[in-house]
C-alpha cells in the first residue's frame, strides 16, 4: 500500500497520508464512518495514533477499555459517540489480529474474488452490508484492488463516475458531489415514508 496514490478522505494532509499508508487506519476511518461527518471520521485514525502513539492492531486489542474509551472520547473525540466506537476499534482490532495476523491490508489482498471481498468485510465488527460494499468499492476504486467480481459485489458504490460514497472523494468538490448525493437520497427516502 505505500506505493498507493495518497487518499483525500479526510481532506486533511496528515490524516490522509496515514489513510494511504497504513491499511488499519483506513478500516477503521470506515468502521468510524456512520451518524459523523464523512471527513470527521477518516480524521479519527490519525487522533487514535497521536493519542495512543500507535495503530498497530495487537496493540490497539489489548489496550485497557476504559484508558482506550477515555483517549477516543477526550475532545475533539474520534466520533460523536467516542466510548463506543472505541469498543468498536477494539473489536475491529481484535479480529485483524486474529484472522489476519494484524496485517488489515490482507483482508482485500487475499480475496478469492469480489464476493468474497464483500463476504470478508461483512464478517468484521461494525461492518454492515451496505459499509462493506462501499469499502469494496474504495478499496476498487482508489487502492486499485480489482479481484474478479469486485463492480458487481460494491454494488452501485462501484459504478464508475458515480458520486454515491466515500469510495468517490478524491478531492473537496467530490466530498460536495457526495453530500449532495446523500442529501437527495434522503430526502426521496423521507418522501416515501
Amino acid at each position: 500500500m505505500a506505493t498507493s496514490p495518497t487518499l483525500r478522505i479526510a481532506q486533511e494532509p496528515a490524516a490522509d497520508e496515514l489513510l494511504s499508508k497504513d491499511p488499519f487506519a483506513l478500516l477503521t476511518g470506515m468502521l468510524l464512518d456512520q451518524q459523523f461527518p464523512m471527513e470527521h471520521a477518516f480524521r479519527g485514525p490519525a487522533k487514535v495514533l497521536e493519542r495512543f502513539g500507535t495503530l498497530a492492531p495487537a496493540a490497539i486489542a489489548a489496550a485497557e477499555p476504559e484508558a482506550f474509551a477515555d483517549l477516543c472520547a477526550t475532545p475533539p473525540a474520534v466520533h460523536r459517540y467516542g466510548r463506543s466506537m472505541a469498543a468498536r476499534i477494539q473489536a475491529l482490532a481484535s479480529v485483524v489480529v486474529q484472522e489476519y495476523e494484524g496485517q488489515a491490508e490482507r483482508i482485500w489482498t487475499e480475496a478469492k474474488n469480489g464476493k468474497d471481498l464483500v463476504a470478508r468485510l461483512r464478517a468484521l465488527p461494525g461492518f454492515g452490508e451496505q459499509k462493506a460494499r462501499i469499502f469494496a468499492a474504495l478499496v476498487g476504486k482508489q487502492l486499485g484492488v480489482a479481484p474478479e467480481g469486485w463492480r458487481e459485489a460494491a454494488g452501485a458504490y462501484g459504478d464508475e463516475g458515480s458520486f454515491r460514497s466515500v469510495a468517490d472523494v478524491v478531492d473537496e468538490e467530490s466530498l460536495q458531489k457526495v453530500r449532495t448525493f446523500k442529501k437527495q437520497a434522503k430526502a426521496a427516502a423521507k418522501a416515501k415514508d
